[in-house]
């Protein structure tokens, strides 16, 4: 399964808000919901990420294993 709590973490550190992602990153408030809910989102909407926070997709994301 994938985990955004990467993502949450780095914005905490960069003082970044849901509200910089929409104005300053373009990524629409049902992405954001989106992410928040641990669903899925497009690879596009990743690389929007990394650019506006200026960090690599592990700050971003993990993969965590739900078979162990």
């Amino acid at each position: 399964m994938i985990s955004y709590a990467p993502l949450w973490e780095t914005m905490r550190r960069q003082k970044a808000t849901t509200y910089t992602l929409q104005v300053k990153g373009g990524i629409s408030s049902s992405t954001i919901r989106r992410l928040k809910a641990g669903e899925s989102v497009s690879t596009n909407t990743l690389d929007a990420l990394c650019r506006l926070l200026h960090c690599q997709v592990t700050d971003v994301l993990t993969y965590i294993d739900d078979e162990v």
